[in-house]
């Protein structure tokens, strides 16, 4: 893989980590030793910084256009709910970290990363429904098509979400007032 540039797509492998750091559209794969492309585009080269002590070369993958933010294994994301199947939900992504994404990528909630017990008792018609807006974290890169999403922690899942009489939800804590507040509850 010397130096050389060429176009690599989204999950193809552009290095392995003892050789190269992962720079801007690279991702270290879940096994901690192959890096990947998390877009597409050009892969660079840099080498490492002036004075640097870890001589390794960073690689990156430059977009053939300008690009926003692009999920990564790790990163928080917002996404909208689309299609709701018995084992999975599929989500378009809108922001990554906090910030607008420009390109159209696409999350798979599966029914095992939905939450982090109980996972045989998990319903995902119960859980979400088309138009949801969830906050879930990118496990990885997943398939060609998608990127896998946990909702499995306190601070992640649905965030917005309507009944089925199209009346916006609000979430309830244990510090408001309910008297004439009506919660939606789902099994998350």
């Amino acid at each position: 893989m010397g130096g050389e540039e060429g176009v690599v797509t989204p999950g193809e492998v552009v290095g392995e980590s003892s050789q190269l750091i992962a720079g801007r559209g690279v991702y270290v794969a879940p096994n901690g030793r192959t890096l990947r492309a998390s877009l597409t585009g050009l892969r660079k080269i840099l080498p490492p910084p002036p004075g640097s002590t870890d001589q390794r070369s960073t690689v990156e993958v430059v977009g053939h256009k300008a690009h926003g933010a692009v999920p990564q294994p790790g990163s928080v994301v917002i996404a909208r709910v689309t299609k709701v199947m018995p084992r999975m939900a599929s989500a378009d992504i809108m922001c990554v970290d906090a910030k607008a994404i420009r390109e159209k990528f696409t999350g798979i909630i599966r029914q095992q990363d939905v939450r982090a017990t109980e996972i045989d008792k998990v319903h995902m018609y119960l859980s979400f429904r088309p138009g949801d807006i969830v906050r879930a974290l990118v496990l990885s890169l997943g398939d060609a098509r998608a990127y896998y999403l946990s909702t499995a922690k306190n601070e992640l899942g649905v965030v917005s979400a309507q009944s089925i009489a199209g009346v916006m939800l609000n979430g309830i804590d244990s510090s408001q007032e309910n008297g004439y507040t009506f919660a939606y509850v789902r099994a998350h």
